[in-house]
């Protein structure tokens, strides 16, 4: 069975009841290259090591045919926190826009 990025994202969405998961195949479908990005409560304690690990954990079986797997792992309140910084960046870039008079 070919490895995806919607298997690999529905296991590590159920597994570490994650509110935000985003895996992409940067394979061209092959299935050997992956990047994802989850946002867990279940990483609220935990140095980034550790998130990288639980991650690594959920998908043993995959990883013996992935050859790259990159990730990137936030709790929901760093994902709030990085959501409103960008935001505000938005914003802040909206009222430069006009000329500033």
């Amino acid at each position: 069975m070919a490895i995806t990025a919607e298997i690999l994202a529905k296991k590590l969405k159920n597994e570490l009841e994650a509110e935000h998961v985003n895996v992409e195949d940067l394979s061209d479908g092959c299935g050997g290259k992956f990047s994802a990005f989850i946002v867990s409560n279940k990483f609220k304690g935990k140095g980034l090591l550790q998130q990288h690990r639980m991650v690594n954990s959920c998908i043993k079986e995959e990883m013996e045919s992935i050859h790259a797997f990159t990730m990137k792992t936030l709790t929901p309140e760093q994902f709030a926190t990085q959501t409103t910084k960008t935001n505000d960046t938005a914003a802040d870039d909206m009222k430069c826009v006009g000329g500033g008079h």
